[in-house]
């Protein structure tokens, strides 16, 4: 390699000839042969000139030596793709990107978190829950295959946008035996959103163009989240130059939102990029692949998406605008995002159906940041077979092919006469949707207001104690059923249902020929199916809040008329019931048994007599008995089930100061509580609580025949203790002290003394019952 040395920074000594000293550089040194360098001397008289040596001194430069490689020198040499790969920016994630839960998955995180909890005990106590576990997981799992084979078109758009998402590069990586990246588009410029770059899959070599997206929020601001400028587009184009020259394929990677729209990128010819890629890609002789990954928007997509095959991931979508942008334009808000991509038909299936879509790759359940090494196989599968099928055209048949994939895209026919009856409906405009909007807004503050003032009369009416406003009330109702029914009408069609629910309705009254006839288990099936999606994707309606609201105030007037209803009958039953009364109670026989109970009772007073005392008391309990009787009759009349209850405690209540006692027993059942506690935080019993508890946990809501007997016999066990410890304390002893006396006092008045016992004395001997159930519970 010949090296130049400046002339200013050599110093000649000895003597050479003029013709010497002007020689060509062929020999290593301009002007210098290299013969003559010699010892450093510095140049003299004309004696020193005569001498045929001359000896040079040069100044070098630091820097890195002719053999130093940008690479680490601890470079892997065998790494995969070569040690060209290390001047690739992409480099493994030092942390592992963090978990992210979309809204629509939010009820399969509690199986998730069921299961991970049940390892934990499991771990901790070192018991065996394999069974439990299995369960979980086969239950969350087919929670997880519901859910994402019944997928909506918005619920599509989050998962193609998850951060977790494997991008380009994660891709090329896992497809490619070897890969090298190619920067640069040679115009100042190296856009890192679009990555271009040599690769080879089974030997074959391809060009590989891409837009890159970022895998943390680091990322996604050096990348641009994926949007590219003009730099990008040209430097894809002239990669397209490349491999059109040397006759590698074309495989495009299409993943942004759209292209970066700011000032400086159209003064620097966003649109004119664009455009010349479109026409570039019609004309080039190589096959052309493209794979929609995540989310392809408009011409952003469409500059390198002009392919002979287009195939999409199962949840990624293609779109000419987003349906935030279309639900903004067409509906004034956001919020009516999903109904917009409903309408666009941006998903994988709807796009096969219109033609523009090739093929759908198929991802793991979960979206592809499940599974992203079985993700990118997939893609490699459907990668090749394309290929294959393309390699096998000439230029002319290929260029052809791409020109008539676009040329069939569309239905729309100039020229054609247009008939009398679309012509008139043509002129029928539709009614803007923003006033249909402020229709549904006032309609909704005029039913506000209304359900406020019948809100106002019926608390009047409940503070004044008269008739609440029953019409009204009906009336109100029946509007907020109407309004109701719309919301969820309205949901529905947001969510893309209506279709099914029309037909499941119509199959509904076909199998429902007779009222007898039972209805078909799949079709029961299906509608419990539908049901289910309806619910789950119902937080995300547009209209949730509105019909949220309106089922609110549904409830609570339907209340009101319940409570109104209830209140109106227990009225009307009452001045029957006093009619009634009055009309025993004014009989002659009821009288004249009342005045001549009346007059023995004023006889008798002041009479010391015991036997006419006692039989005064059984003529009282009598007649008694015989006006109770009378008014059940009354009561039966009235359609009510009537108990006779015969008081036990009046004696007792009239013989022993009652307030002593209930003081006593209150006292005894706090000694027994304190005596309960301190038994139950012993370790040996707090151990076989414990325990306990771990087995209902793992024997579930249906135990077999092994779990139920540990279960009877760890509680048999829990009884015996607290008895035992109860037993050896005085607790006993007061019990029995206590219950004696009571005893001693009802004596006199012939009645048992269980009830009392059973009212008020109520943990029985030792306290073990009550003890029991709070464990269990």
């Amino acid at each position: 390699m010949a090296t130049t040395i400046p002339n200013s920074l050599l110093k000649y000594s000895g003597t050479s000839s003029i013709s010497d000293l002007l020689q060509s550089s062929s020999n290593g040194v301009n002007g210098v042969p290299l013969k003559s360098l010699g010892k450093t001397t510095r140049l003299g008289s004309s004696s020193l000139i005569r001498r045929r040596d001359l000896s040079v001194s040069a100044l070098i430069k630091k820097g890195k030596k002719k053999d130093e490689h940008p690479w680490p020198e601890d470079a892997d040499p065998n790494v995969k793709g070569g040690v060209l790969s290390h001047l690739s920016h992409f480099k493994p994630l030092k942390t592992k990107p963090k978990p992210v839960t979309l809204d629509f998955e939010r009820p399969l995180m509690d199986l998730e978190k069921k299961i991970i909890d049940v390892r934990k005990m499991a771990q901790e106590t070192g018991l065996d829950f394999s069974d439990q576990i299995i369960m979980l997981q086969t239950k969350y799992e087919q929670a997880l295959r519901d859910l994402y084979t019944h997928l909506t078109p918005i619920q599509r758009v989050n998962i193609a946008r998850h951060p977790n998402r494997p991008t380009f590069l994660d891709h090329v990586i896992n497809i490619t035996d070897k890969w090298v990246e190619l920067h640069g588009d040679r115009a100042g410029y190296d856009d890192p959103a679009i990555v271009t770059g040599l690769g080879t899959i089974d030997g074959q070599r391809y060009m590989f163009i891409g837009q890159q997206k970022g895998r943390n929020t680091k990322e996604n601001i050096q990348r641009n989240f994926g949007m590219p400028t003009p730099h990008g587009y040209r430097k894809a184009l002239r990669m397209m130059y490349y491999a059109d020259h040397h006759g590698f394929p074309i495989i495009t990677f299409i993943d942004t939102p759209g292209a970066y729209a700011d000032l400086r990128s159209e003064e620097l010819g966003q649109g004119e990029a664009i455009a010349f890629n479109l026409r570039t890609m019609f004309g080039l002789k190589v096959p052309i692949v493209s794979i929609v990954i995540g989310e392809g928007g408009s011409g952003g997509a469409l500059a390198i998406g002009c392919a002979n095959k287009l195939l999409m991931m199962e949840n990624a979508v293609f779109f000419v605008a987003s349906p935030e942008a279309c639900a903004a334009i067409l509906w004034k808000s956001a919020k009516a995002s999903p109904k917009a991509a409903e309408k666009l038909k941006i998903t994988a299936p709807e796009l096969c159906k219109l033609g523009i879509c090739d093929g759908i790759i198929p991802e793991p359940l979960g979206g592809a940041h499940a599974d992203s090494a079985w993700t990118s196989q997939q893609i490699k599968i459907a990668v090749t077979e394309a290929m294959a099928e393309l390699k096998k055209m000439d230029v002319p048949e290929l260029l052809n092919h791409r020109m008539l994939k676009f040329r069939s895209l569309g239905g729309f026919q100039e020229g054609l006469p247009v008939e009398p009856e679309k012509k008139v409906n043509m002129k029928q405009k539709e009614e803007p949707i923003v006033q249909r909007e402020e229709i549904s807004k006032s309609s909704d503050i005029e039913l506000e207001g209304e359900v406020e003032k019948l809100r106002e009369q019926i608390m009047k009416a409940r503070e004044s104690s008269t008739e609440l406003p029953k019409l009204g009330m009906d009336e109100m109702i029946e509007k907020l059923k109407r309004e109701v029914d719309q919301e969820y009408a309205e949901a529905a069609k947001a969510m893309g249902l209506t279709d099914s629910l029309n037909k499941l309705r119509d199959e509904f009254l076909k199998s429902r020929k007779s009222s007898e006839q039972a209805m078909d288990p799949s079709l029961v099936e299906k509608i419990e199916k539908l049901k289910a999606d309806f619910n789950l994707g119902l937080s995300e309606a547009p209209n949730y809040a509105s019909l949220t609201y309106k089922l609110d105030m549904l409830k609570e007037i339907s209340k009101a008329k319940k409570l109104s209803e209830q209140n109106e009958k227990a009225m009307t039953l009452k001045q029957e019931f006093n009619k009634r009364f009055k009309e025993v109670m004014n009989r002659a026989d009821v009288k004249k048994k009342i005045e001549a109970l009346e007059a023995d009772i004023a006889s008798a007073r002041g009479s010391k007599d015991e036997t006419l005392v006692k039989a005064l008391k059984e003529k009282i309990v009598k007649v008694k008995k015989e006006v109770e009787f009378e008014l059940a009759d009354v009561l039966k009349s009235l359609r009510l089930d009537v108990d006779v209850v015969k008081s036990k405690t009046k004696a007792l209540n009239e013989q022993i100061p009652l307030p002593d006692i209930k003081y006593r027993i209150d006292e005894l059942n706090e000694d027994i509580n304190e005596g309960i506690e301190e038994a139950i935080s012993s370790t040996d019993l707090k151990n076989k609580i414990e325990l306990l508890k771990l087995e209902m946990v793992k024997a579930g809501k249906t135990p077999d025949a092994e779990a139920k007997n540990k279960i009877d016999a760890l509680k048999q066990q829990i009884k015996q203790k607290l008895a035992e410890v109860l037993a050896s304390s005085s607790l006993v002893e007061k019990h029995a002290n206590l219950k004696e006396e009571i005893a001693q006092a009802v004596e006199d008045s012939g009645e048992s003394d269980e009830s009392i016992l059973k009212e008020d004395l109520r943990y029985g001997d030792s306290g073990v019952g009550i003890a029991a159930g709070r464990i269990y519970s």
